[in-house]
């Protein structure tokens, strides 16, 4: 009976988004064995689980039933591909909120220092970092550098593009045996983190491939980046119907050697609907 139950009884019952719907799914498709083994087997990165997951490891370091956020931590151990796709963040889904304390429903990169050694600056290195089909009510990238900045196709409810040129060097991730690609993929989350932790080790991933993210509730930030390629493409980014404010911002503290900005428009936006 609880195999066949809606997904909203589901989530009053406790469930997160993600494992509500894996027993929906599972409950249509697999018989009474084969449900029991999905929903008794541990989380998983590749099966689109929350958790804090230390890369590249798909079995999360933290996990809790009410803990619903995605949060990958990298740290100098080289990663050949992660990609998120498909994936509803966010208050964009019914009865959802934000961490407590959040205001970003995305955030992606490494992190700021402090005058405590213990805390200095890191950054997310990759040779391509692919931000495609996002709808965010907001979208900041500042602190960055790309040999290639490519801005294709957003349409934002206002927008501020203002990198400025520099000599940002060419740049691959290598590393020998590199630890396995990580993919996840269809699931709802409250927040999605990937970023740098450990204080002045720069993270590495060649390939950062984040495909239609929808997201409601506030900014989605992309800070402190260091890439051969930034390619952004087919955005819409805004929420609050009003040109004046930019929704949509390169801010100047992005430095790039070469720059294609082709076919970004504004139009006034009302905020990403709940799904």
């Amino acid at each position: 009976m609880v195999l066949k139950s809606p997904y909203t009884f589901l989530r009053a019952c406790g469930l997160n988004p993600s494992m509500a719907m894996s027993v929906l799914f599972a409950g249509s498709v697999a018989g009474t064995g084969a449900v029991a083994a999905e929903v008794m087997q541990s989380p998983s990165f590749n099966r689109g689980d929350s958790g804090v997951y230390l890369a590249p490891s798909d079995s999360p370091t933290f996990y809790e039933q009410e803990f619903n956020t995605l949060r990958v931590d990298l740290s100098a151990v080289p990663i050949g591909s992660i990609t998120v796709e498909d994936t509803t963040l966010g208050t964009a889904y019914a009865d959802s909120a934000l961490p407590q304390g959040e205001t970003a429903p995305i955030i992606i990169g490494g992190k700021a220092g402090t005058t405590d050694p213990l805390f200095l600056e890191t950054f997310l290195e990759t040779s391509h970092l692919i931000i495609d089909r996002w709808r965010c009510e907001s979208l900041s990238i500042t602190n960055s550098e790309a040999n290639q900045l490519i801005i294709v196709g957003v349409v934002s409810d206002g927008q501020s593009i203002s990198p400025i040129p520099g000599t940002p060097r060419m740049r691959a991730v290598n590393g020998g045996n590199r630890a396995a690609d990580m993919h996840s993929h269809s699931s709802y989350f409250d927040q999605l983190r990937i970023q740098a932790v450990s204080s002045g080790v720069n993270a590495k991933v060649d390939v950062l491939t984040l495909s239609n993210l929808y997201s409601r509730g506030g900014a989605c930030l992309i800070d402190r980046v260091k890439a051969d390629i930034i390619e952004l493409r087919y955005l819409e980014i805004g929420g609050d119907e009003d040109l004046s404010t930019k929704e949509f911002v390169v801010a100047n503290t992005v430095v790039y050697t070469a720059l294609l900005a082709q076919g970004n428009t504004e139009e006034e936006m009302a905020n990403p609907a709940i799904q």
